[in-house]
């Protein structure tokens, strides 16, 4: 599995604001420009994290962008779910009939996939924003 770019630009992003005051707004020139997202993707990021409740913007002159809630309440799986498709190993596992073996529940492939799939899913929901600020 390859994370795209948009969670790369999505993590950075939520790092930054996870070491900043969080009564603080801090505005999208200075996190585009200090963690190196391009504009263009780095309000189609925003929109998703702040439609999900992830991020809170801020709009008129002193506008911008803080967490929408705490840095341990905001897992890896929360934020690679809002910058990729649904995390799912298969392309059976999104949809059985994208499978060219007629996937059903005998189909011990896509059993050991989605018991993976689960793994790394709880796995993701483990590791917080608070834990990847501090190190953890």
């Amino acid at each position: 599995m390859v994370l795209n770019q948009a969670t790369d630009y999505a993590l950075r992003m939520l790092l930054y604001l996870a070491k900043q005051d969080n009564s603080n707004i801090t505005d999208a020139a200075t996190i585009s420009t200090e963690e190196k997202i391009p504009k263009r993707f780095f309000f189609k990021i925003t929109r998703e994290l702040t439609r999900i409740g992830i991020v809170k913007s801020v709009r008129g002159k002193n506008g911008g962008f803080k967490l929408a809630r705490k840095p341990e309440e905001i897992t890896l799986y929360d934020i690679i779910e809002a910058a990729e498709e649904p995390i799912a190993v298969s392309k059976c596992l999104q949809d059985s009939r994208k499978c060219n073996k007629d996937a059903t529940a005998h189909c011990i492939v896509r059993k050991k996939l989605g018991k993976l799939r689960n793994e790394l899913n709880h796995k993701l929901q483990e590791i917080n924003l608070k834990m990847l600020v501090e190190g953890a």
